[in-house]
Formats: C-alpha cells, sequence, structure tokens
C-alpha cells in the first residue's frame, strides 16, 4: 500500500482525474476498515444519469460539429483560407478530446476505476495534455496571423503552406509537452475485502520528498499552466486589443468605396467571431486551473462535502469548450452556416440558401487569388502592360490602360500616403471566407 499512500498524498495534477476521489475521505462515520470493504466512490444512479447525459449530449455535439467543420473547409474550395485552415486544426484537436479522451474519463470519474488498461491510461493523457496545446497554441496562430494581416496589410501574408507548417509545429511542441504523460502515468490495483478490484491510472513523478510531496510533477503543472492558459490568453487579449483599436478606432483619409467598407465590415466580423471564441475558452478553462492551484496549497478542501459533483462539474465545463467552437461558426459566418445547412439538407425543415456559396465549382477567390478582390489595384509595370496587386499575392492582367488608382500614385507624397492610411484598413483580405461573400466569378 505504500505507492497507494504516495500517490493519495501526491500533488494535484490538472490531468489525473481522480486524485479528488483520493483524497476524499466521507464525512459520516464511515472508518479506515470500512474504506476498505468496498469502492466508496460510485455515485447513486441517479446522479449517475444525469452526469451521463449531459456529458453524452456534449460528446455528440463536440465530435459531430468538430467533424462538420472539417468537412466544410475541405470540401469547399472558397473555404480554405489561412484562418480556416487553422478552425480545421483546432476542430480535430477538439474532436480527438471528445472521443479519445472525455469518453474514458468520464467513466473513470464515475465508478473511479479504471478498466482500459495501463497502455491506454499513459496514451489517454498524453491525448490530453496534447490536444489542449494544439487547441491554445492555434487559437494564439490565428491571432497573430490576424494581427499581421490587418497591422502590416502590405507586407506578405501566411500562405497555404506555411499555414501547414505551423500547424505540424504547433502538434510537435504539444507532443512534446505531453511526453511526460506517456513516461510516468501508469496504474494501481487496490482489492477490496468483499473481491472488488479497482484499478486506479495515476500519475507516478519521481522527486517526492520526505513528506511525499512530488515537487517535480506540481513543477510540471505550473509550468503547464502557464504556457497553456495564462501565456496564450495575455498574448490573446494583446493582440484582438490591438486589431480592434484599429478596425474600430482608426479613421482612414478620403471616402471609402462600397467595397472597401465591405472588407471592413468582413474583417470585424471575423475578429468578433475569433474573441468570442477566446473569451469561451477562457472561461471555460479559468475554473479547471483555478481549482488545481487551490487544491495545491489547500488540499483540504478535497474533504469537502459534495466536491466530487464539483468536480466533476468543473471537468465537464472545461471539456465541453470542445462544443462550442463549431456553434460559434455557424452562428457568427455566414459561409459556415450555409455549410451546416448543406450538411444537414436531408432534414425536414432546413433551407439551404438558394445561393449555391459553397459550391464545389467554385472559382478560389480569397487570399490566393485576386481575381474580382476589392482590394486589388492595377499599376502600370516599365513594359507598358498592366498588373494588379492585392495585399495578399501578387498577379497580372493584360489591360494596359491607366487606371485611377495608377494615376492616384502619382500625385505625390500626400496622396501616396493618404492610400497606405486607407489601404491599412481595407488591405488584407479576410480569412473564414467572409471577405469575398459579394465577389463575381467569371
Amino acid at each position: 500500500m505504500q505507492a497507494l499512500e504516495l500517490f493519495v498524498n501526491s500533488t494535484p495534477s490538472p490531468w489525473n482525474s481522480t486524485v479528488w476521489m483520493e483524497n476524499y475521505t466521507y464525512y459520516n462515520n464511515t472508518n479506515t476498515t470500512d474504506l476498505q470493504l468496498r469502492n466508496q466512490f460510485i455515485l447513486p444512479w441517479w446522479r449517475q444519469m444525469i452526469w451521463t447525459l449531459l456529458f453524452a449530449c456534449m460528446i455528440i455535439v463536440a465530435t459531430g460539429g468538430n467533424f462538420i467543420v472539417i468537412w466544410i473547409v475541405m470540401a469547399h474550395k472558397r473555404m480554405r483560407t489561412v484562418t480556416n485552415y487553422f478552425l480545421v486544426n483546432l476542430s480535430i484537436a477538439d474532436a480527438m478530446v471528445s472521443t479519445l479522451n472525455v469518453t474514458f474519463n468520464y467513466i473513470y470519474m464515475l465508478n473511479s476505476h479504471w478498466p482500459f488498461g495501463t497502455l491506454y491510461c499513459k496514451i489517454c493523457q498524453f491525448i490530453a495534455v496534447l490536444t489542449i496545446c494544439a487547441s491554445v497554441f492555434t487559437l494564439m496562430a490565428i491571432s497573430i496571423d490576424r494581427y499581421m494581416a490587418i497591422m502590416n496589410p502590405l507586407r506578405p501574408h501566411m500562405g497555404k503552406r506555411a499555414t501547414i507548417c505551423i500547424a505540424i509545429v504547433i502538434w510537435i511542441v504539444g507532443a512534446i509537452l505531453s511526453l511526460p504523460m506517456l513516461l510516468f502515468y501508469t496504474t494501481y490495483t487496490q482489492n477490496f475485502a468483499n473481491g472488488e478490484v479497482r484499478v486506479i491510472c495515476y500519475g507516478d513523478f519521481p522527486s517526492s520528498d520526505d513528506d511525499s510531496l512530488n515537487y517535480g510533477e506540481y513543477l510540471y503543472n505550473v509550468i503547464f499552466t502557464i504556457l497553456t492558459y495564462f501565456l496564450p490568453i495575455g498574448s490573446m487579449t494583446y493582440t484582438y486589443a490591438r486589431i480592434g483599436l484599429e478596425l474600430w478606432g482608426s479613421q482612414s483619409i478620403g471616402e471609402n468605396t462600397a467595397g472597401q467598407l465591405e472588407s471592413i465590415r468582413s474583417k470585424r466580423r471575423v475578429v468578433k467571431m475569433m474573441i468570442v471564441v477566446v473569451v469561451i475558452f477562457a472561461v471555460c478553462w479559468l475554473p479547471f486551473h483555478v481549482y488545481f492551484i487551490i487544491a495545491s496549497y489547500f488540499p483540504d478542501i478535497t474533504n469537502e462535502p459534495y466536491i466530487q459533483e464539483v468536480f466533476l462539474g468543473i471537468y465537464w465545463l472545461a471539456m465541453s469548450n470542445s462544443m462550442y467552437n463549431p456553434i460559434i461558426y455557424c452562428w457568427m459566418n455566414s459561409r459556415f452556416r450555409r455549410g451546416f445547412a448543406h450538411f444537414f439538407s436531408w432534414c425536414p425543415g432546413v433551407k439551404v440558401p438558394a445561393e449555391p456559396a459553397l459550391s464545389r465549382s467554385e472559382a478560389l477567390t480569397s487570399r490566393y487569388s485576386c481575381t474580382g478582390s476589392p482590394q486589388t489595384h492595377s499599376r502600370i509595370s516599365r513594359n507598358g502592360t498592366s498588373s494588379c496587386t492585392s495585399s495578399e499575392r501578387p498577379c497580372t492582367t493584360s489591360s494596359t490602360t491607366p487606371t485611377s488608382e495608377t494615376r492616384f500614385e502619382h500625385n505625390g507624397h500626400g496622396a501616396r500616403n493618404s492610400y497606405i492610411n486607407l489601404h491599412r484598413i481595407t488591405g488584407s483580405s479576410v480569412a473564414v471566407g467572409e471577405a469575398d461573400a459579394d465577389v463575381k466569378h467569371e
């Protein structure tokens, strides 16, 4: 029982979902001998039914919603933008955590018994850390991409290849941070006097002191919390605050055209949607991190009545973050809304918009093409041919007639500065398919 005693008194780990069960002793007159007769950590059947319903709904919505998001982006060319590729990466992480982690962890928490073996004990906790790293680092990448596109519209922006490379790096960094789960998680078997067997999945980290306090695990948890919550939230707060000031606070010189005004509105819609995603993420995960910080300093709270239900509620809130993002996309983005309507068109009462906005045959007119873009500006080159440029990617045309943009640039330095000030707001194309909502295709 020495190994179990070390585990019972160890520092609480955010990924060890039964720490509160190990520290929990019932506040009635049950003594140590009674606790060894049977597993004391099984909830009454009616509570099990309530929690099972809540977790089942969350898993179904999260898994189905995120797979639909992946289908919408990958099956329709106009949805293949930089931000949308990042959203696919986020959806993959959310789908993984709901199917490969939450389902098994919930069964474990419900009965305080791990029936899935030592190998999957390691894999399950590895996936938990990996997916949270992928989610939060992807959100950071989106915020940085939006920041660069809006604050520096005249610089080259991220392309498809760079986006895929960043996504791969995100998963590699997440895997590195998750390695301790594979190395130190294991199982312990507890036998009861009535013949019941209870298997515990827990982290057996090294570096315990004489008081059985595991400073190695505690240090890992603190560093992990900083890297995957406080640092990303601080970074995204700064970037979206600056973007908000630029989109809502800056005034361009001169009168904006209808296309420029629509571009500004499109950028604002995308930024609003991503701010909502980040806020929901912060709200869902804050109680989870706060609980384990408090439990590290005040372990007696695990002896409080109904702590089991409290932790189940905190865990459900954190894991439910994986089901909110598809709902937000459908609510705040018209193209995702059409995509969901397309997917559920077989259901009675679901109407697909008449405009085939998500048709497979549409030409790609987003940040990888400047054809028909309202931000396209024609310029006269030295050889007499005209070229069109956008903030995302240059392209050429065969026109040789100077345009108003060409004349505008030759009006002097003041006019050029006015163009740059105006282009700062309207120059970069908006991701998530909104910028080209009114683009006409040939």
